[in-house]
């Protein structure tokens, strides 16, 4: 069950569920979850590699923060990844999707993302290429993303995960847990 924004926010204010939401999110949330903001940009750079045991992502340079930089100039063909400013902290009963705000993909850009598993903590990171014809401008801390929880009925398991706490790449090779 997608559970609504008046329930949502009382799981805000009672167990932190999404901290350093925008006001307009605390007051007059739209839709059936929170919309989330752009808080830095990474280029991403090197080489990777997804084995069965092991994995390494490309390196990192951040280029974006808010409250530093005013925006950044995507242009087609170029791919980011966009970090929130909001953190999410779920429980174990709790898992969280991902969804574009209409306005970005009719802008020509697309948002990557995955499954936010339950006991997950941190900021969110995702992919975002531009897929259009035209430049495009993003303002730091613009919505770009809207975040919809779900309940889980029956049981699950917490996420044990290196991407815990909001990293947003690793440095070296890790074994996957």
């Amino acid at each position: 069950m997608i559970l609504g924004p008046k329930k949502l926010l009382q799981l805000v204010k009672s167990k932190k569920l999404v901290e350093g939401l925008s006001e307009r999110e605390l007051t007059n949330p739209e839709g059936t979850g929170f919309d989330l903001r752009l808080g830095e940009v990474y280029k991403i750079s090197g080489k990777a590699f997804l084995g069965e045991t092991h994995r390494q992502t490309p390196d990192i340079t951040l280029i974006k923060k808010f409250g530093k930089d005013k925006s950044i100039k995507v242009k087609p063909g170029d791919f980011y990844l966009f970090k929130t400013i909001e953190k999410i902290n779920l429980p174990v009963n709790l898992s969280a999707a991902i969804l574009p705000r209409t306005t970005t993909f009719r802008s020509g850009l697309f948002l990557r993302t995955g499954p936010v598993q339950p006991g997950y903590q941190g900021e969110l990171t995702f992919g975002i290429k531009n897929e259009g014809p035209v430049n495009v401008e993003v303002e730091m801390g613009a919505r770009f993303a809207h975040v919809i929880f779900s309940e889980i009925k029956g049981s699950g398991s917490s996420y044990r995960g290196q991407w815990q706490g909001g990293r947003v790449s690793a440095t070296k090779r890790e074994k996957q847990v």
